[in-house]
C-alpha cells in the first residue's frame, strides 16, 4: 500500500476511535488534533513526539500562567483589561521564544500550539477563564484539559505514525 494511503487509513481509524473516546470522556479533540498534526509538523519520529510533548506542555503552562496573572493581579484596572491582558501575554511569550536557547524547549512552534490551544480553551469555554476553574485539579481546568489532550494527541500521532509503515510495509502494492 503507498504510504500516503497507508498513513491516511491509520489517521482516519484512529482519528475516528479517539473523537469517541475523548467527546465520551469530555476532553477537547481539537486539542489532541494539535498535538497530532505538529507531531508530524516536528518530524514524526521519536525526537519530534518527545519535542512535541515538552513544547506544548511548556506553552499550555505558559498561557495558563498567563491568564492566572492576568485575573489574580489587579493591575486589570488601572490599565484596563486589554492593556493588562496585551503586557502579560506579551511577557510570557517573549518567554516562550527565548527559551528556545534551550535544546528541550526549541521548538517555538510546538510551544505555540500549547499556548494556543489553552488559551482558547478559556477564552471559549463558559466559566473557563476564572480563578477557580484555572485552579481546580479537573477539566474544567484548561491546563488540565489541553495538557491531557495534547499528550494524548502527540501518542495518537506516534501510533499513526506506526500503524501506517506497517501497513506500508505489509500490504501488497497494487500497480
Amino acid at each position: 500500500m503507498p504510504q500516503l494511503v497507508a498513513l491516511s487509513v491509520s489517521i482516519a481509524v484512529l482519528g475516528a476511535l479517539a473523537t469517541f473516546a475523548f467527546l465520551h470522556l469530555g476532553l477537547p479533540i481539537w486539542a489532541a488534533f494539535l498535538a497530532w498534526a505538529c507531531f508530524f509538523h516536528s518530524g514524526g519520529n521519536a525526537e519530534a513526539f518527545k519535542s512535541t510533548v515538552v513544547c506544548n506542555l511548556f506553552g499550555a503552562v505558559a498561557a495558563w500562567v498567563a491568564a492566572v496573572v492576568i485575573l489574580a493581579v489587579p493591575l486589570a484596572g488601572a490599565l484596563t483589561l486589554p492593556g493588562w491582558a496585551a503586557l502579560v501575554v506579551g511577557a510570557t511569550v517573549l518567554v516562550v521564544c527565548l527559551a528556545a536557547h534551550s535544546k528541550p524547549l526549541s521548538n517555538i512552534p510546538a510551544s505555540f500550539y500549547g499556548y494556543a490551544g489553552t488559551a482558547a480553551f478559556f477564552l471559549q469555554t463558559k466559566g473557563a477563564l476564572a480563578l477557580p476553574a484555572l485552579t481546580s485539579a479537573t477539566l474544567a481546568n484548561a491546563l488540565v484539559a489541553v495538557v491531557a489532550s495534547m499528550i494524548l494527541g502527540a501518542v495518537l500521532g506516534f501510533a499513526s505514525g506506526k500503524l501506517g509503515a506497517m501497513l506500508t510495509a505489509r500490504a501488497p502494492s497494487v500497480a
